[in-house]
């Protein structure tokens, strides 16, 4: 286990309803298990496709303190590039306004239909890094 958060070395269906291995890697329902290392390199590389995105739609944040760019890396490693691309958060964050934009993190907390307690957490996370970075 690293960064206390445990690897799920088989794929399972998340509270959104995809199926998921490692570290919060999309897969499919038939991907051989993984061993702890080969979650590493799936975080690595989701992480390193999570930064390009964010970079590519987000250019004001390679300017900004570095917690603004991790807690908006952390959203795309989430919810995925398009998400951000096509919301109203990208473009509060390139307007710079750091309040309307944690308004905006705050409204993405549904999976599978219903909010869900553990993204509630995760946005609050994100949001306090985004206002802490002011």
């Amino acid at each position: 286990m690293k960064r206390g958060i445990e690897i799920t070395a088989v794929p399972y269906i998340c509270p959104a309803g995809f199926w998921t291995i490692g570290y919060g890697h999309l897969c499919d329902a038939l991907h051989p298990p993984i061993t702890e290392d080969e979650a590493e390199a799936y975080l690595a590389r989701d992480l390193n496709t999570a930064l390009a995105a964010t970079l590519r739609y987000c250019p004001v944040l390679a300017t900004e303190p570095e917690g603004r760019l991790a807690a908006i890396v952390d959203f795309t490693f989430n919810l995925g590039g398009g998400r951000l691309q096509t919301s109203t958060l990208r473009r509060r964050i390139n307007q710079r306004n750091w309040p309307a934009a944690v308004t905006e993190l705050r409204r993405w907390v549904y999976g599978g239909g219903r909010v869900l307690p553990g993204l509630v957490t995760r946005r609050e996370a994100e949001a306090a890094r985004l206002l802490r970075a002011a």
